[in-house]
């Protein structure tokens, strides 16, 4: 088997669609050996934000000298970039034969009566069966869908972690916030501390009340950690960081919008609480202001301002509104947009659709699931007056946006993580 053959067969896999629950993955794990609990994790839900504090938290241990994995998805380059070793995605041989190993298991497992394992189910399994051979110090985890019947949650974390909570997934997750903030709440293990950055009334209630019936010590950025913004630029931004241990100031990051510094705060309270390992300062420093995460508000050119979000749900559309308010100053906005249509596709575009001043660019990423260009440039006409193009292939978008923006103009490209994986592909060939 090659590479290409190994991932063929992994994406064959995609036909059993989603199928939560945890009977797959751990049958899965005992016949490999049970490698998920010989690994010392840290493990991330949340609706957004759950990538950025996973690679900030990775970074800071990375900086202090431990052997770091990382777990996350989806990915914006190569499949490989889904399991990482203090930033080295694993390679090819190595992929190929952890299939070969996974391939015949998979098949044993469906044919016992459980129903055949998913694609994430498998490359879960996949991934902490490398991990577990490469004998890292720390995994840092993100839950892929969800938490409670995730493929991730047969771990035994240190810490578990949970970000803000919003609605998506709700035809999976539960109609309202209450409901998905239970799912979240099922990475909660029993005498396990965990941090949330959830703001909204009722998924912090709930959240509250699972950490209290699992003796699980809580932490709550905002009431417990304070905190504050310093100055915010195109190269990172600045702030300070108080808890009942220590007090920090002038901590920096190179990540762009406000709401990456609450991710930053998150995962530097994830590392305080994180057991039998000394606080070094000077690491923690280091690691959060070299931390990267492609694809989250990065910026690719100045000249035009060149900038790419995967922000793909309302509260990720809002958090990049606000960003690009900041950083935008008096540059006119190119904006180009391909978003799924299992989202909120109106209200995605009633939130950023009024900051496109110079142009508005509607396509469409290679997925199934991405929405009607046209059915979503309708909606668009009711929220702004620039001009509106329909473009359906992404790299064609970009490349004729970036062409049409003048020098101290902006283009800003968002609406799916698809989309901009395709527009980072074609942003590298024109820039």
């Amino acid at each position: 088997m090659n590479y290409h053959e190994a991932l063929n067969w992994i994406h064959s896999l995609y036909r059993f669609g989603s199928n939560q629950g945890l009977e797959r993955i751990e049958r899965i794990l005992a016949e490999l050996g049970n490698p998920h609990l010989r690994l010392h994790t840290v493990h991330i839900a949340g609706t957004n934000g759950k990538g950025s504090t996973a690679v900030m938290l990775a970074a800071m241990l990375e900086a202090q000298g431990f052997r770091t994995g990382l777990y996350t998805s989806p990915y914006l380059e190569s499949f490989n970039n889904r399991m990482a070793i203090n930033g080295r995605d694993i390679n090819e041989s190595e992929l190929v034969r952890q299939v070969e190993l996974l391939r015949p298991l998979t098949e044993k497992v469906g044919r016992g009566g459980l129903g055949d394992p998913t694609e994430f189910e498998v490359v879960t399994a996949l991934a902490f069966n490398y991990f577990a051979g490469q004998d890292p110090d720390w995994v840092i985890v993100e839950v892929g869908l969800g938490g409670r019947l995730d493929a991730t949650n047969v771990l035994s974390p240190k810490v578990c972690v949970i970000t803000n909570i919003g609605l998506e997934h709700t035809q999976v997750l539960g109609d309202t916030v209450a409901k998905i903030a239970g799912e979240k709440a099922g990475i909660i293990k029993q005498g396990v501390p965990v941090v949330t950055a959830a703001e909204k009334p009722e998924a912090l209630a709930v959240i509250s009340e699972i950490a209290a019936r699992r003796n699980a010590p809580l932490t709550v950025i905002d009431r417990d950690i304070a905190y504050s913004y310093g100055a915010a630029s195109l190269d990172g931004q600045s702030f300070s960081y108080k808890s009942q241990n220590r007090s920090l100031e002038n901590l920096k990051i190179g990540l762009l919008g406000r709401h990456q510094v609450k991710n930053a705060v998150t995962a530097l309270a994830a590392r305080e609480l994180m057991p039998g390992i000394p606080f070094h300062e000077s690491a923690v420093r280091l690691g959060l202001s070299s931390a990267r995460w492609p694809g989250r508000l990065e910026v690719f050119s100045r000249e035009p301002l060149v900038i790419v979000d995967g922000a793909h749900n309302a509260d990720g559309i809002i958090a990049l509104r606000e960003a690009l308010r900041e950083l935008l100053g008096q540059r006119r906005l190119h904006l180009v947009l391909g978003i799924l249509g299992d989202k909120a596709v109106e209200e995605i575009i009633g939130l950023i659709a009024p900051l496109a001043t110079a142009s508005l660019v509607i396509t469409k990423p290679d997925n199934p699931r991405a929405a009607d260009p046209y059915r979503v440039a309708e909606f668009a006409t009711r929220h702004t007056n620039a001009a509106i193009d329909i473009i359906p292939g992404v790299a064609d978008a970009v490349t004729l946006t970036v062409g049409k923006a003048a020098a101290n103009d902006a283009v800003c490209i968002s609406g799916s993580l698809y989309t901009i994986s395709e527009a980072r592909a074609a942003l590298k060939k024109l820039l």
